[in-house]
């Protein structure tokens, strides 16, 4: 896989994870000793979106965009490479949890009652339960990140109504990526906003459901993100 923005350069390795240095608010931390996220690592966690994604036609492509938007987002915030990567695969495991959740629900071609919405609310949670045995991952702050990426920064979002930095960095930046990603693509309840009109609203969403850091690095990154989804979007795939 080349590397480059959405391609993580895969440099940190596992070792030990006594090694790994728990996730901070500015910082993921993962020394080169470590070298702790395996292409084989980065590799089962995209098998593992897309076998999510399969589930429902309408989020074709939908983690490998939030992946690789949450990349790039993180690269322009000016994280390290390292970094950058291990939020890549949390975005690709951010909806794992949905595997729990009926293809009913998931396939609705109606907006969602409030138990089938109480049932997609309980996504990241089980989300978190089922990478947590993983120990690269929960060392690494991926569990938290799953878990937390439908927090809103004004604490108005779930499971745990966290609020500002409260919410780890990388779940923050994920926030960002899988609503951008969720607007981009058809629904069966309402048609896809042009990146112009999904670019305003996240702009308008600063400081109550996104941070304005993370809202800072879209605005600046945006042609290449746009770029990004032109891409994952051309022939041979759906939107």
């Amino acid at each position: 896989m080349p590397q480059g923005i959405g391609q993580p350069s895969m440099n940190c390795v596992h070792q030990t994870s006594a090694a790994v240095i728990p996730l901070s608010e500015n910082k993921i931390q993962c020394p080169d000793s470590a070298r702790f996220v395996t292409t084989i690592l980065h590799q089962f966690a995209e098998s593992l979106g897309n076998a999510i994604d399969a589930k429902d036609a309408h989020t074709s492509m939908h983690s490998d965009e939030v992946a690789q938007i949450s990349h790039a987002l993180a690269l322009t915030m000016g994280m390290a490479p390292r970094e950058a990567d291990i939020i890549h695969v949390a975005g690709h495991l951010h909806d794992i949890g949905k595997i729990g959740v009926p293809d009913m629900v998931l396939r609705k071609q109606e907006p969602l009652n409030t138990v089938e919405w109480q049932a997609i609310r309980k996504h990241p949670e089980a989300g978190a339960d089922i990478i947590r045995p993983v120990k690269a991952l929960k060392s690494l702050g991926v569990v938290d990140m799953v878990l937390h990426h439908h927090e809103r920064y004004d604490g108005k979002g779930y499971p745990s109504k966290l609020a500002g930095v409260q919410i780890p960095v990388g779940a923050r930046i994920i926030a960002l990526a899988d609503s951008l990603s969720a607007m981009l693509q058809n629904r069966p309840y309402r048609k896809a906003r042009t990146f112009e009109s999904a670019h305003a609203e996240i702009i308008r969403c600063s400081g109550t459901q996104f941070d304005p850091r993370v809202v800072e690095a879209f605005r600046k990154s945006s042609a290449t993100i746009e770029m990004i989804i032109a891409t994952l979007s051309g022939p041979g795939t759906e939107a």
